[in-house]
């Protein structure tokens, strides 16, 4: 059976139209194969000095270092064990929500699941597939206005997870017609990949 991570970065909670899909794609996962991280509502520390300093250090770590380089390396195995990402990430100001990138930064650590190399960088979690299911009040999808999709395939890609689909749910914000198309078309797909 295939393992899935589940990754939620709304912060509408049970209000959360992203979480809705996720939640409907994992409801027939076998709970013994299935992680669910919900980093709005258990939040993840804020990239700062300390943080960048604990998760390149080698040795030497303050006890809140380690606690930090822990909780790296718990997010690194969650990745690891997994076949499959679905990642909810709604569309907050025309990016990611902070939740998602507090967690790509805590799992982007050169050496652990990146290395650089005489070629360029070389992703070092590989085998892995990322369903990305975002959300949109307007219409962004291959606009300038989609910062989202370049930057989450880039970033996924550069440690090593480059099978990545997105699926949009868009339009949400333009009318209940409009919401209920953008919602049936993005589960519709998402039946597909299931």
């Amino acid at each position: 059976m295939s393992r899935v991570l589940a990754l939620k970065s709304s912060i509408l909670g049970d209000y959360s139209q992203s979480n809705k899909l996720v939640e409907n794609y994992i409801k027939n996962v076998d709970q013994a194969n299935l992680t669910v991280r919900d980093l709005a509502a258990q939040p993840l520390p804020v990239l700062d000095f300390a943080i960048a300093t604990a998760l390149r250090a080698t040795e030497d770590l303050s006890e809140q270092q380690q606690q930090v380089v822990d909780l790296s390396n718990t997010l690194i195995e969650e990745i690891k064990t997994a076949d499959t990402l679905i990642i909810a990430a709604p569309m907050y100001n025309f990016t990611i929500p902070t939740q998602l990138k507090n967690w790509i930064d805590l799992i982007a650590r050169a050496g652990v699941t990146f290395k650089y190399t005489e070629n360029g960088v070389q992703g070092l979690i590989e085998g892995k597939k990322a369903i990305v299911v975002t959300t949109r009040g307007g219409i962004h999808k291959d606009l300038p206005t989609d910062t989202m999709t370049p930057y989450l395939r880039t970033v996924l890609g550069f440690i090593g997870i480059t099978d990545v689909e997105f699926v949009y749910a868009e339009a949400l914000n333009m009318g209940e017609d409009a919401a209920t198309k953008g919602m049936t078309e993005a589960q519709s797909q998402l039946e597909t990949m299931a």
